[in-house]
């Protein structure tokens, strides 16, 4: 595989970290991966409490209209589906194809993503309310807060606390890392962490998922694959079963 390269562009004011291959007259595509805007080693937005989806969406589309010529295919997981589906509904002419992996077509607001289909207790639901998680991670350091993050989420279960839990009390700590996660890769992550901290990753995506993103004709022209994994937990959700076409 060629070489991939790590480097640092500005994109409307806001240093942002992609990784990238792919050069020479002979090359039909260049691949190319970024960091969210407040995650890892990019910069905060301004405000962080004030990020939404329409932002990380303006991110990812300004990032192509400076630095590319061309139009992109977008392969995007989890909440990375809805700053991709809002591209390519507002920016259709910028956009080849999308692949989503396990989020669905879903646009921000109310109706996107409906919490009182969701289980009392459910992760998503804690995350949003503000202070909360702060307050739940705060009784650990980064470190033991990513680890558990990636125990908790490998599973088929759903992530709901009960009324006297947190959902840092799902984890038992002599719990192993899933397989496929090393400690080198804890690491790596924690590293990350330590330097972007969890503030703006709790604003979006948990934060600003209802608020509405001001798309009234919410219509994907361009080519659209969903990937999901049969034993995903989300598919334990009712929100999710009819959202796919199965409640």
């Amino acid at each position: 595989m060629e070489k991939i390269q790590h480097s640092h562009v500005q994109v409307r004011g806001l240093k942002l970290h992609l990784v990238q291959t792919g050069t020479g007259p002979k090359v039909s595509y260049r691949a190319v991966a970024f960091d969210f805007r407040g995650y890892g080693l990019p910069d905060h937005p301004p405000e962080p409490e004030r990020a939404n989806f329409n932002g990380l969406a303006e991110y990812a589309f300004s990032y192509s209209v400076l630095h590319t010529k061309y139009k992109t295919f977008g392969l995007f997981v989890d909440f990375g589906a809805f700053p991709a589906f809002t591209v390519a509904v507002t920016d259709p002419e910028r956009v080849l194809g999308v692949i989503t992996l396990g989020v669905p077509f879903l646009i921000p607001g109310p109706l996107g993503v409906q919490f009182d289909l969701l289980p009392k207790g459910y992760y998503v639901i804690r995350w949003a309310e503000p202070g909360r998680a702060e307050a739940d991670f705060g009784r650990f350091d980064v470190k033991t807060v990513v680890r558990n993050i990636y125990i908790l989420f490998c599973r088929s279960e759903l992530q709901v606390a009960g009324d006297n839990e947190e959902i840092m009390d799902l984890v038992d700590p002599s719990t192993p890392l899933p397989p496929w996660f090393t400690e080198e890769d804890l690491d790596v992550y924690a590293t990350l962490y330590q330097n972007s901290g969890f503030r703006t990753a709790l604003q979006a995506p948990y934060r600003c998922m209802q608020l509405d993103c001001g798309i009234t004709n919410p219509k994907v022209i361009a080519p659209s694959l969903l990937t999901m994994g049969e034993k995903d937990y989300v598919m334990k959700s009712q929100e999710w079963k009819i959202t796919l076409g199965k409640g």
